[in-house]
């Protein structure tokens, strides 16, 4: 067992509520430099083409405007190529280049910004701004998956596609005594966060500081440098809160640039905020996948053969390749399986991460694959994974680092009740309504990154410990406090942890469920190593042991003790899969004559290592069912093919789970520590919590109704016209 000194491991509240709900807590759009003038968007109305002409007098002259730029007064910028593609990248392609020529290549693409002394003045003079176009009469705005290409050698490199085997899977698949073969739909979805993305940013001489809503500080600041051809040291970026952003804020999008522009050229502070509409074609979404999986077994219900192919959208001008098929090709045991991943691409803005990127999607049909197995053999859906249950990772041949997924099957299907199921679909009710439940296996990758941070140990008594991550709500500030108390040996109210800042050290992205085992280790670096430094203070000054911290700085003549810390990535990694793993259990109540559905309730069990906060991860749980919710049942963009729009680009018409679609979510972890990930124990958790609840929301609307329902979202219609 690791060793901790009371911190690890307990239910703190988070540091950060108080001020969060006193509203003390500042967002990016909140931060007001002297001078500050307001930016609005002119946006295209067609999908592809160029612009013949575009008339902006008329914008110029209205009331309190002090610029209008496009990309006929717009200055050439450098965007000097980055020496190695960020991580949070399409794998290939080249970002939009905002402002630099007449090209159009998706509706809703960004064609010029106003800037004017307030917000409205300058939305006013947006919708004066008239532009003519040359029209692509063929754009490509339909997903047709008969023009589907196989993802590139760039891609493949990051082992997403374009094809993957192992035996012989379609071979396999034809002799099996027991098959599915079935094709699956996930629509496309938005990320839809309460806080919208906004950026301030500001210039003095040829310094920018930009306070922007971003997932990481360092990316934010390289690529805005490389975007205006300056050092990165001269861009500062801030961000100490996000509002939710769930990947969408992992890229710098082209407004951050814009912003950063329209400063330069009218000499004010600018703040560009994007509306709830803009966010839909802004900053990235979940793509939509259509998904064939053909799975093979014999007669005791071994998987025999394990087929997935998945055909996902991307932009014409970036490839954005999807881990769609990495959990898929890796979740059960079997001798045969082949993966086949292919990009559709579209006069659309470029997909992005969201929560539970690709392995949500792969796992949605996976999943409903598996109970449609484990009906055609008859048995238990718990039991048929159980006897597929994978000893070391299938598609990578490597041992686990840890892996309590049958613990999980256990615990989950304990707390459930899953006992109380009845085999037979449409066999449960209570009163006129239809019970089903259902389950599915959950699964993520849990990596980690080298990461740094500072401890810093005042006369006062106090500590504060500083990394350049975020904390877009899994609780970042308060896992990083309880981390560093306990590594210090101090009480929690006298340590502080700072963070957004790109003057602070050198962190990579908030994304991936990554953050605690990177940046834990090196805070417990940090602190140890001011610990070292404190020791060597009191040997030098032969002050006893039990003197308190204040008082050896104060002896010393020392106002501040600081000191730096590493954590980089374990060589032990490589020889190990590292995995988090869970169990989702769900109970729909279906209303037979309008086939509406209702949640009853959803359990899930996970394996996420050590916990270091059972609160936050609690609530990183359940938030994460509510978002599968949303996948199962509600979310889907309405997509217009005549014009590359959305239709329903709003959170009134775009359906998201309020609090009357949540009634009862439970979340429980099983023991367990992976040493091997991080030295904390911990393992990613966050996207866990998302992945496996669409598909066991839509295995119980088949156990409750005997309709399987294979194109997302369930929606009364698709149960009634099925019956």
């Amino acid at each position: 067992m690791i060793e901790a000194h009371g911190t690890i491991g307990s239910s703190v509240p988070r540091v950060d509520g108080r001020d969060k709900v006193t509203g003390r807590a500042k967002y990016a759009a909140e931060f007001a430099p002297e001078g500050l003038a307001y930016a609005a968007l002119i946006e295209s109305t067609i999908a592809a083409g160029a612009i013949r002409r575009i008339e902006t007098a008329s914008a110029k002259r209205a009331p309190g405007v002090l610029l209008v730029l496009t990309h006929e007064n717009a200055p050439k910028l450098p965007y000097l190529p980055a020496k190695e593609r960020p991580a949070v990248e399409p794998v290939a392609g080249e970002a939009l280049r905002v402002l630099q020529d007449a090209r159009i290549l998706f509706n809703g693409q960004p064609i010029g910004v106003v800037v004017a002394r307030t917000q409205s003045q300058a939305e006013y003079a947006a919708s004066l701004v008239r532009v003519e176009y040359d029209v692509d009469t063929n754009p490509l705005t339909r997903f047709d998956p008969a023009n589907a290409k196989p993802a590139s050698a760039a891609a493949e490199k990051k082992g997403r596609g374009p094809e993957s085997r192992q035996g012989d899977a379609d071979g396999a698949f034809a002799a099996a005594a027991h098959r599915v073969d079935q094709t699956y739909v996930q629509p496309r979805e938005h990320h839809s966060a309460m806080e919208p993305h906004a950026t301030v940013a500001q210039w003095q001489g040829d310094k920018l500081t930009l306070w922007d809503k971003t997932q990481w500080v360092y990316n934010d600041a390289d690529e805005i440098a490389r975007v205006f051809g300056i050092p990165s040291e001269s861009v500062h970026v801030i961000n100490p809160y996000i509002g939710g952003a769930f990947g969408s804020a992992l890229r710098t999008w082209p407004h951050v640039t814009l912003a950063a522009l329209a400063a330069r050229q009218s000499g004010r502070a600018v703040r560009l905020e994007l509306s709830r509409r803009q966010l839909f074609y802004s900053i990235g979404f979940r793509p939509r996948a259509e998904q064939r999986v053909q799975l093979g077994a014999d007669a005791d219900g071994h998987l025999q053969a394990l087929i997935q192919e998945a055909v996902a959208q991307t932009s014409t001008y970036e490839e954005f390749a999807d881990a769609t098929l990495d959990v898929p090709a890796s979740t059960y045991a079997s001798a045969n399986r082949r993966t086949k991943y292919s990009l559709l691409p579209m006069n659309t803005n470029t997909p992005t991460p969201m929560r539970g990127p690709g392995h949500a999607t792969g796992l949605i049909a996976q999943e409903i694959a598996m109970d449609e197995l484990a009906v055609e053999l008859g048995l238990d859906p718990i039991e048929l994974r159980l006897r597929n249950f994978a000893e070391r990772n299938p598609r990578k041949d490597l041992p686990w680092s840890s892996n309590g997924l049958r613990a999980c099957y256990r615990a989950g299907a304990e707390r459930f009740g899953w006992d109380k199921r009845s085999p037979q679909p449409r066999s449960m009710r209570s009163g006129r309504h239809l019970v089903g439940m259902g389950m599915a296996t959950a699964m993520n990758p849990a990596p980690r990154y080298p990461s740094s941070a500072s401890a810093t140990l005042f006369a006062d008594g106090t500590a504060v410990v500083r990394s350049a991550t975020s904390d877009m709500g899994p609780g970042t500030y308060t896992a990083m406090t309880q981390i560093a108390a306990d590594a210090l040996g101090m009480p929690l109210a006298k340590v502080r942890f700072e963070l957004g800042d790109s003057r602070m050290p050198i962190a990579k992205e908030h994304g991936g469920s990554t953050t605690t085992a990177s940046i834990g280790p090196a805070v417990r670096a940090a602190c140890a190593a001011l610990l070292e430094k404190l020791h060597t203070v009191r040997t030098q000054f032969q002050l006893p042991q039990a003197e308190t911290n204040d008082v050896v700085l104060r002896h010393a003549g020392l106002e501040i003790l600081e000191a730096q810390g590493k954590a980089e990535s374990a060589e032990e990694q490589k020889q190990y899969s590292t995995y988090s793993f869970g169990a989702v259990f769900a109970e729909v109540h279906v209303d037979p004559d309008f086939g509406t559905v209702r949640v009853a309730r959803i359990v899930g069990a996970y394996d996420a290592g050590r916990i270091i906060n059972p609160r936050l991860a609690h609530s990183q749980c359940i938030g994460g069912m509510v978002q599968g919710i949303g996948m199962a049942l509600l979310e889907e963009t309405a997509w217009d093919e005549r014009f590359g729009r959305v239709v329903n680009a709003n959170i009134a018409e775009y359906l998201i789970p309020v609090s009357a679609d949540v009634i009862d979510l439970d979340a429980v972890f099983v023991p367990g520590e992976d040493t091997v990930l991080s030295s904390l124990g911990s393992k990613g958790l966050a996207e866990l919590g998302l992945c496996g609840v669409a598909p066991a929301l839509v295995n119980a609307v088949w156990h409750a109704t005997k309709v399987r329902v294979r194109h997302l979202p369930v929606t009364p219609d698709k149960l009634l016209l099925a019956t």
